[in-house]
């Protein structure tokens, strides 16, 4: 299960490094082909959110890879998870049902590495 989990943090960490590193630094409206809901938000809202996706990336995979802080990798996963049901919440009001299905598994794996490494295969 720990080889698991591992995988999950690797992929979760590339997926959410690239998703945040492109609402950093991309411009709005290059963006918003690719995320419709950027449209309702303001540029601050994405860049926050891009930074926060940023930190979770590190945070699944530094602290525990490093052993220093190992207990932040599943605080990451639980930022994340819960970043997952903010996003939910928008793909529902704006009626995405692509975005619900892509934010409910990236919610799953956060969980899922979260309760894995707080409860039976912590560091």
């Amino acid at each position: 299960m720990n080889v698991l989990l591992w995988i999950v943090q690797a992929v979760l960490a590339a997926m959410f490094a690239m998703s945040g590193l492109a609402k950093t630094v991309q411009p709005k409206d290059k963006q918003a082909a690719k995320y419709p809901w950027i449209e309702d938000v303001s540029l601050s809202t994405v860049r926050f959110i891009g930074g926060t996706e940023l930190l979770g990336a590190i945070g699944l995979i530094v602290p525990a890879a490093t052993g220093i802080a190992s207990v932040l990798a599943p605080v990451a996963a639980t930022g994340l998870a819960a970043l997952m049901l903010f996003a939910a919440a928008v793909h529902i009001r704006r009626e995405e049902p692509s975005g619900v299905v892509v934010t409910a598994v990236l919610f799953a794996l956060a969980a899922l590495v979260a309760w894995g490494r707080f409860g039976p295969y912590g560091w």
